[in-house]
């Protein structure tokens, strides 16, 4: 006997089978809604990643230094910040600074803080990891010819180690464009609490969710197909 058979004949089967009743048809007029929240959810995840790749990249030279106490504060701040659970960083940045400072930091700004925070120091590991793949050699030349540790780094190392990391660093972009949904929780209407809204609204929650995901699922591929071309593209130029 079929599965299908099995549960016709169940006295459950009323409400596994004659309790699914979508209705699309109401979400459809909401989407115009929703989808303006794509762009908040963009707005975060680009503002966030532009900063925490700059924050990340100041950590990861901070990391190979030869200074001691900025080495240290480096791999302390990645340890903090692996370990504490994004969400909580973000409540404690949106719900704390007022009680702390009387400043009464705004969703968008608590919300890019927080992603660029985190995303430095997830960057940092990822760039550290980058310059000390190229060859050494490089350094090396680049020194006996007098070239300043500065430009060297920025003319030499940093081009050939972002190349060697792009891939790495999408990862981290696409992990930022879906945790940067948990700013629903602090009244941001970005595109999951907008699907949240329409849902409360309607009395349907599962289309409207079903949207946003796939419409999640749409921005992740398409930032992938770029990343992949970009990454043919500079393979090619080298």
């Amino acid at each position: 006997m079929t599965i299908l058979a099995l549960l016709s004949t169940s006295p459950l089967a009323p409400g596994l089978l004659g309790e699914i009743n979508l209705k699309f048809d109401e979400v459809i007029p909401s989407l115009p809604f929703m989808f303006s929240g794509i762009w908040v959810t963009l707005q975060f995840t680009l503002v966030s990643f532009f900063f925490g790749f700059i924050w990340g990249t100041i950590l990861a030279l901070f990391k190979i230094s030869s200074f001691k106490p900025l080495q240290q504060f480096g791999v302390a701040y990645t340890s903090i910040f692996r370990g504490v659970p994004l969400l909580v960083t973000l409540s404690l940045i949106y719900f704390a600074t007022p009680q702390l400072t009387g400043f009464n930091i705004q969703p968008f700004q608590a919300g890019v803080l927080t992603f660029s925070l985190n995303s430095g120091a997830y960057v940092s590991e990822i760039i550290r990891a980058g310059i000390l793949a190229v060859d050494r050699g490089q350094t090396e030349a680049a020194m006996s010819l007098g070239v300043t540790y500065q430009p060297m780094m920025i003319d030499i190392i940093l081009p050939q180690a972002i190349k060697n990391i792009l891939p790495a660093l999408v990862n981290e972009t696409i992990a930022l464009l879906k945790d940067s949904s948990l700013v629903s929780t602090i009244g941001v209407q970005d595109l999951l609490r907008r699907a949240q809204i329409v849902g409360a609204e309607k009395y349907l929650y599962f289309e409207p969710l079903l949207v946003a995901g796939l419409v999640y699922y749409v921005m992740v591929m398409v930032l992938t197909v770029v990343a992949n071309v970009l990454e043919q593209r500079l393979h090619r130029s080298s």
